[in-house]
């Protein structure tokens, strides 16, 4: 080996200039060398050691060779250090630190312009703010109305209430199709005669949708009229499970009134079916029963909610009965599209409680103004209404012929002027006779000119007199109701002594 010694594991030549190295004195006569590495596990190194009693070198060691074991485990301590970037026991070895690429940044210059200011920093943050708490109550809000078993109780409670209540006020329009031009002139021909009364009528086929409209949009007082929607709120009510028929009400004390019906005299106290209160409104005209049902259907408030749900706007409560002054107000149209809307199915879906109605209505004792005007074998399921300033009356009549068709006349007057009387009943017989031909008349809208007819003298000439008029016959009133029908006077009893005007003294009230 001449040239070459071993140092440090390496063969070098003997020409190199060897490095210097630092050697530490040691107790007991031993070295440390400073700057070499540690020699890696089965790996002999000769190393000349210079000792401080000695300047001899000891001779180098033999390099032994490691097992296939012993390299197994070198090789994974020297990865297990590089990979943890930490010192590994087992390997004794400096790991080579890493190196990273510099992170190379940009400045950009930002104006005074794009910078926002620091208010409009803080709105924005604000503004942030807002738009989560927003969303994360949204999506809370949401969760808990999911959840909540009430929420579904009331869901399912609400949906079977609304297949009891009446569609929208869309759909509960009657719908009208032609004005009937002949009966329109009839009726106005006839109200000319007297200019100082203010009629409304309004009449409708309930098979064609043909009708007459003269002055029918007008507003009008009221009167008992108004507890026809009030009768019919009733039954809405009825059918929707939230009043019983035979549900108990108690007259209380500021529901008693005066005027027409028999409740008001009654102790305060006393109680009464819902059925029997209902009814008592409608066949009398009481006005304490009228009290009653109006605030057991919540009010004056709620039940012009309830008017303006069905498409009416003339048609509002303002005051309890007796409405003296009139504050309760309507339309020939309206009372006409109400009846017209019961007999349809459109506001009271229930069969049996639409029977009701009518039935109710037709044993109505009010029969001297549009029954008056029919013939034999008519049927009328009507309404009045009276005070000083106005006298009215809407029905439903059935012919014998199957012809249905709706009447509503309002009179506005001089005080208690009996001509408003004789006009309604007039009107009446001139719709009868026009609805009660044998056939339907033929021609063009404005062109029609109803036939002569013996028994009409408005039709043969409508400038006669109102004193050539000849009534036709009174239909039957139903048994057990009142056998005495009034013509001219209203009937004198406990029913409307207060209410209806005597003829004897028109004055007093």
């Amino acid at each position: 080996m001449s040239g070459y010694k071993f140092t440090d594991g390496r063969r070098q030549p003997t020409k190199r200039r060897q490095k210097v190295r630092k050697v530490q004195k040691l107790e007991n006569g031993k070295v440390k060398i400073i700057g070499t590495r540690s020699p890696t596990i089965g790996e002999t190194v000769s190393r000349t050691v210079v000792n401080s009693s000695s300047n001899t070198a000891k001779p180098p060691r033999k390099r032994q060779v490691e097992s296939p074991a012993e390299t197994w485990l070198r090789k994974r301590n020297a990865s297990q250090a590089a990979s943890n970037g930490m010192k590994s026991a087992a390997a004794n070895g400096k790991i080579p630190p890493l190196k990273f690429k510099k992170r190379v940044t940009k400045r950009v210059k930002v104006s005074n312009k794009t910078r926002l200011k620091p208010m409009a920093r803080t709105m924005l943050y604000i503004l942030r703010l807002l738009i989560v708490g927003v969303g994360i109550g949204a999506i809370v809000g949401t969760l808990l109305s999911v959840l909540d078993p009430a929420t579904q109780v009331t869901t399912a409670k609400s949906s079977n209430v609304e297949q009891n209540q009446p569609a929208s006020a869309a759909n509960n329009q009657v719908y009208l199709t032609q004005e009937i031009i002949p009966l329109k002139s009839a009726i106005q021909s006839l109200t000319g005669t007297t200019p100082d009364l203010i009629p409304g009528v309004f009449i409708a086929d309930l098979d064609t949708g043909n009708y007459v409209d003269s002055n029918a949009n007008s507003v009008f007082p009221a009167a008992s009229t108004i507890k026809l929607p009030i009768l019919v709120a009733f039954f809405q009510d009825v059918d929707a499970g939230k009043i019983q028929l035979n549900e108990m009400l108690v007259m209380q004390q500021g529901m008693v009134a005066e005027g027409s019906g028999d409740m008001r005299t009654q102790p305060v106290g006393s109680k009464f079916t819902a059925l029997e209160v209902s009814t008592k409104m409608m066949v009398i005209s009481d006005n304490t029963a009228t009290n009653m049902l109006i605030d057991r259907l919540g009010g004056i408030e709620a039940l012009n909610q309830r008017f303006r749900s069905w498409g009416l706007t003339a048609t509002v409560l303002r005051n309890q009965l007796p409405d003296i002054e009139g504050t309760n107000t309507t339309s020939p149209k309206e009372l006409g599209q109400v009846m017209a809307m019961v007999s349809k199915g459109q506001l009271v879906t229930n069969t049996g409680s639409r029977d009701r109605i009518l039935d109710i209505m037709r044993h109505n004792q009010r029969r001297h103004l549009l029954p008056t005007g029919l013939g034999a074998g008519a049927e009328i399921a009507n309404k009045t209404g009276y005070i000083g300033a106005m006298l009215g009356d809407v029905g439903l009549i059935d012919l014998p012929t199957g012809k249905r068709y709706i009447a509503a006349v309002m009179v506005k007057r001089p005080r208690n002027d009996p001509r408003a009387e004789t006009l309604i009943t007039s009107v009446s017989r001139l719709t009868y006779q026009y609805f009660n031909q044998p056939a339907a008349m033929t021609g063009t809208p404005g062109t029609n000119v109803l036939p002569p007819s013996g028994n009409s003298p408005y039709l043969n000439n409508p400038t006669s007199k109102t004193n050539s008029y000849q009534p036709p016959q009174m239909n039957t009133v139903p048994s057990g109701i009142n056998n005495q029908i009034p013509t001219t006077t209203y009937p004198q009893n406990g029913y409307n002594s207060q209410y209806y005007y005597p003829y004897q003294n028109q004055n007093q009230r």
